[in-house]
């Protein structure tokens, strides 16, 4: 097969074509395995499509690992939003098209605010389903977990920017990440299908991203810095206030 796309005219567009004919299918498959009931398989498929990042030499593996770790991490969260949704058809196909949008239109892009959005979703789809999944499990794993998602969204963002850094950040923010997983996982609540860790992760993740995003085009000033500062406290300070921490699970 491969012979075969190194054949093709690169002007011809075939080869472009069938890249995104696969795209497409990936979703549809998907979507099929999960209403016969072989979710396990569908979770198979979602890492298989990803055989690429292996057909290099092993010293590379660990670095596309990492630069494919978030669209793993998208792939993995909308078999299990699907499977969950098992008795709603519309709700599933929905599923499908977001996914089938990732991967042709979100996933591709590489510029900075692109990418930005990509760690972002990354991050939140992966927390949410974790999370869904997760709460009868151990709480060191969900604790672990937390933290290798955030890690793995967090180097993706900073790898954009070419941060001399990222490693630094991204395992400080795995840390805090896996600390808060830890702390509120004692009283786990949910807003819906939402836990509090994933909506305190992203709206303190998000606000900082967009800070940094603004420091790095020199558009971030004094005042836009106090109004991101003082809208994510507010946010995260109303979501603790109104919790029903009597509600819990230990």
């Amino acid at each position: 097969m491969r012979q075969f796309l190194r054949k093709l005219k690169p002007t011809s567009g075939v080869a472009h074509f069938l890249h995104f004919v696969l795209l497409v299918v990936l979703p549809v498959v998907v979507f099929i395995l999960v209403r016969l009931g072989f979710v396990q398989l569908a979770l198979s498929v979602v890492v298989l499509s990803k055989w690429r990042m292996l057909a290099v030499r092993p010293r590379f593996w660990a670095a596309n690992v990492r630069a494919n770790a978030v669209d793993i991490m998208v792939g993995l969260s909308v078999v299990l939003f699907m499977t969950r949704a098992s008795d709603n058809l519309l709700v599933q196909l929905l599923w499908v098209v977001l996914y089938a949008a990732w991967l042709v239109a979100i996933k591709p892009a590489s510029s900075n605010a692109m990418v930005t959005v990509q760690a972002a979703i990354g991050q939140l789809a992966a927390l949410m389903a974790l999370y869904l999944a997760w709460t009868a499990g151990p709480l060191y794993g969900l604790t672990l977990l937390t933290g290798v998602i955030c890690f793995m969204a967090a180097r993706h963002f900073f790898d954009a920017f070419d941060e001399p850094y990222a490693k630094l950040l991204s395992y400080a923010w795995g840390y805090f990440g896996a600390a808060l997983a830890w702390l509120l996982s004692h009283w786990l609540i949910f807003y819906g299908f939402i836990s509090q860790p994933t909506l305190l992760l992203s709206v303190i993740g998000y606000g900082l991203a967009g800070m940094y995003y603004l420091d790095h085009y020199d558009k971030l000033g004094k005042g836009m810095r106090r109004q991101l500062i003082f809208i994510m406290a507010a946010i995260v300070l109303v979501i603790l206030v109104f919790s029903d921490w009597g509600d819990k699970v230990v």
